[in-house]
């Protein structure tokens, strides 16, 4: 982030990866809404965003390479940013992403280190892409099921945080803020209360979990990023479940365009709560646990 003025700072992220999908449209689409998640994750309006494509243009055709750029622009245009350029490459491997350039004003700025005793924890989309595009690579996933998840993952996180405030006196009640990636809910939890110094305890029964995800989970349907998460992230986690129980694994599931994790006052995690429901919001969204005082700041209780 850097300030330009009193008014106005400007939000640089970038991000890209191979694909995690089939179909090159549905792929695009879901690397943008990842690239873009990151400027509403600061309390940002994404502006400008430029094109990172690597082609293996020896082993694919040409019309799969624009059809992931369609995908991409649909979602740069959704987001009602522009898309200005971009750079490709020719690599043995299709890559595709975002540079995006986004603007907030100074004192709009959401970080993940401002999460306070007595907030509410807000989980924007439900858990389990990780699970079930495992379980989607191994035959086991239905058509309904692949569907269901590239929706989820090709969602943007425009809606949530334009009804977390319009302007700066309706952002009172948001004290931090990330979007849930690649380390799982515990992990970007772990983040937000280390930076915070804080303690967090997470109700299990609350999460948001996409249909069928638990039952993949207990057969052991599971990514290999989950258990390297949990390899590095459990020291941090105190649970009351049962060790590797299906509900925890979730929670080190890596998540592609996961949602946003928002630290709020509870009036005003209620009020995200209600006023998504009343609009329709078409994923599942919930409070998930509270910030507490803890002794050991960083740390997850978990039951």
């Amino acid at each position: 982030m850097y300030q330009l003025n009193e008014t106005t700072a400007l939000i640089q992220t970038l991000d890209f990866f191979t694909p995690i999908v089939d179909d090159p449209f549905s792929f695009g689409q879901i690397a943008a809404a990842n690239a873009l998640s990151d400027v509403y994750a600061m309390g940002g309006k994404p502006l400008l965003c430029m094109n990172i494509l690597a082609c293996p243009i020896k082993t694919m055709a040409d019309e799969i390479f624009r059809q992931v750029i369609e995908g991409g622009l649909s979602k740069v245009k959704e987001a009602g940013a522009l898309l200005v350029g971009g750079h490709s490459v020719e690599d043995q491997e299709l890559k595709y992403g975002l540079s995006v350039t986004g603007i907030v004003h100074p004192q709009d700025i959401l970080l993940n280190s401002g999460a306070r005793t007595g907030d509410l924890l807000v989980l924007t989309k439900p858990l389990g892409t990780g699970i079930l595009s495992t379980a989607i690579k191994g035959g086991l996933g239905s058509g309904v099921t692949e569907k269901r998840v590239v929706d989820t993952m090709a969602m943007l996180n425009r809606q949530p945080m334009e009804y977390v405030g319009r302007g700066r006196e309706d952002r009172v009640g948001v004290h931090a803020a990330t979007d849930i990636t690649g380390f799982g809910l515990f992990g970007h939890l772990h983040e937000v209360a280390d930076a915070s110094g804080v303690t967090i305890r997470i109700d299990s029964g609350s999460l948001p979990i996409l249909p069928e995800v638990v039952a993949f989970a207990d057969m052991g349907i599971i990514p290999e990023g989950a258990y390297t998460n949990r390899s590095f992230y459990s020291k941090w986690v105190s649970s009351t479940l049962p060790e590797m129980d299906s509900l925890e694994m979730v929670g080190y599931d890596p998540q592609t365009s996961g949602g946003l994790l928002l630290s709020m006052e509870p009036s005003a995690a209620h009020k995200l709560i209600s006023l998504l429901q009343s609009q329709e919001y078409p994923l599942a969204c919930a409070v998930i646990g509270e910030v507490i005082a803890g002794d050991v700041p960083g740390q997850i209780f978990f039951s």
